[in-house]
């Protein structure tokens, strides 16, 4: 995935979920932040920003420029809540991440929830894909959810349903970083959404976690990463 016209500033402070304040050429500008989560960790004053300048294109956007990765530890950090998704498709039409594929579609309806991808291979197996962007680093590992996520859970649960009711089900962890570090769900930030994960691996669904190459106007899905569950 590839962006254009990045611009680079300085973090300021965040107004609410959507909104933050930048510096521009010592300029204060608004920018649209693409990512609702709360990323205290990486939205420090003083933080080094890339943005998308949308100049005169903006299609009725209030803002000009578009939050897209942070700099933390000389590392690029991807926070567009967007990227996973077009990452996990990238892969998926490349042939690099489901074996024997006929077919995919996005934004499947199954029963009460909307999973990111529906797929078909050559040998008449369905299966479901749901997928979370994880940009929280704490200690050995990279983790998910930052805060508690109840449309999270949905997924899980409802995921869990379609491999019962013979789909295959999967859940791709998007490690918005380069990192060698393992993904482990987040019990400090909801318990109820880790117990899920842990059961739902148990009841087959496959659970996966890659990490990315990132630049600041790029993101591509790169290595496998471990995904540890017996920790808990």
């Amino acid at each position: 995935m590839k962006y254009d016209n990045i611009v680079t500033g300085i973090f300021l402070s965040r107004e609410n979920r959507f909104l933050a304040m930048a510096l521009i050429d010592n300029i204060t500008v608004a920018v649209h932040v693409k990512n609702t989560g709360r990323l205290k960790e990486l939205l420090i004053p003083g933080a080094k920003i890339f943005m998308e300048d949308h100049g005169k294109n903006r299609n009725g956007r209030k803002t000009r420029y578009s939050l897209i990765a942070v700099e933390k530890d000389n590392r690029i950090i991807n926070i567009d809540s967007l990227a996973p998704n077009k990452v996990v498709e990238d892969a998926i039409i490349n042939n690099s991440l489901i074996n024997d594929l006929k077919l995919y579609k996005k934004e499947y309806k199954y029963k009460n929830s909307r999973f990111d991808f529906y797929y078909e291979t050559n040998m008449g197996k369905p299966g479901f894909i749901e997928v979370k962007g994880a940009t929280l680093e704490k200690d050995k590992y990279i983790s998910f959810p930052d805060a508690k996520t109840t449309r999270g859970l949905k997924h899980i649960n409802e995921l869990i349903d379609a491999k019962k009711n013979g789909f295959e089900a999967m859940v791709i962890f998007v490690i918005q970083m380069s990192s060698k570090k393992p993904f482990t769900p987040n019990i400090a930030a909801d318990k109820d959404f880790t117990e899920a994960l842990l059961s739902s691996n148990k009841k087959g669904v496959i659970i996966k976690a890659y990490c990315c190459d990132v630049t600041p106007n790029s993101i591509v899905l790169a290595s496998e990463t471990p995904v540890l569950l017996d920790i808990y």
